[in-house]
């Protein structure tokens, strides 16, 4: 039997992940989705949405992305899969 991809995507694209928390944590976002009427999915989104965000704002963080992005390209390379 193949592994299974643990971020697949539906067909709507929409990537389905699996995050593992402490119960504590857990609680508490439980919580703060009650409280603010909202699924804890959607408050989960807002806030990765907000963590996107505030990293592509910040120019350290963009100069380290596009370093990665640049060794990965290499790699490729060196694969013969890209170049």
């Amino acid at each position: 039997m193949a592994a299974r991809d643990p971020k697949q995507e539906d067909s709507s694209g929409v990537a389905v992940s699996t995050l593992r928390m402490p119960d504590p944590m857990s609680k508490q976002l439980g919580a703060i989705s009650r409280a603010d009427g909202l699924p804890v999915s959607e408050v989960m989104r807002v806030a990765i949405e907000e963590h996107i965000a505030r990293r592509y704002s910040d120019e350290g963080f963009k100069e380290r992305l596009r370093k990665v992005h640049e060794e990965d390209r290499d790699v490729l390379e060196d694969l013969g899969i890209e170049g």
